[in-house]
């Protein structure tokens, strides 16, 4: 059981905080975009475990959902997005604000996987013909990061 599903058992559907991870792997000119179990495309990612650096987090779950391995070394940090723009009422009903840390990287090894349970596809994608579902907030840090002419 996850730290998310036990404090969520605990609390039952109290608006929680969640801390988690999410990157931006580029290839080239392309940005990886997975697609999840609901429908809609994002960056890999996911929330923190106990004991857990957002580094940590960041590297577990690529390679949970892509099959991919970033080493700590390449993950490079962007920025923290926190704040009422960042409140999620998932479709169980389950109510949060997401405290997430975003990276970026170019450097991975392994082929992609969609041996993960919460992925249904895995693509990359130029950032001018992103698909039409995007998560809000994903869409969002991509913006952000292309028009700031990150690396």
């Amino acid at each position: 059981m996850s730290y998310y599903e036990m404090l969520r058992a605990y609390v039952g559907k109290e608006t929680l905080i969640l801390p988690g991870a999410a990157v931006i792997i580029k290839k080239g000119d392309k940005v990886l975009l997975q697609k999840r179990v609901e429908g809609e495309w994002g960056l890999p990612g996911g929330l923190m475990e106990i004991g857990e650096s957002f580094e940590e987090t960041a590297q577990r779950e690529v390679k949970e959902e892509t099959g991919l391995l970033i080493e700590l070394e390449h993950l490079h940090k962007y920025d923290t997005y926190s704040g009422k723009e960042y409140y999620v009422e998932a479709p169980n009903g389950d109510r949060y604000f997401a405290v997430t840390v975003l990276f970026y990287t170019s450097n991975f090894v392994g082929e992609l996987s969609l041996e993960d349970e919460e992925t249904l596809d895995l693509q990359f994608f130029s950032f001018l013909s992103l698909p039409e579902k995007v998560r809000p907030s994903h869409k969002r840090f991509l913006n952000l990061f292309y028009t700031n002419n990150r690396p």
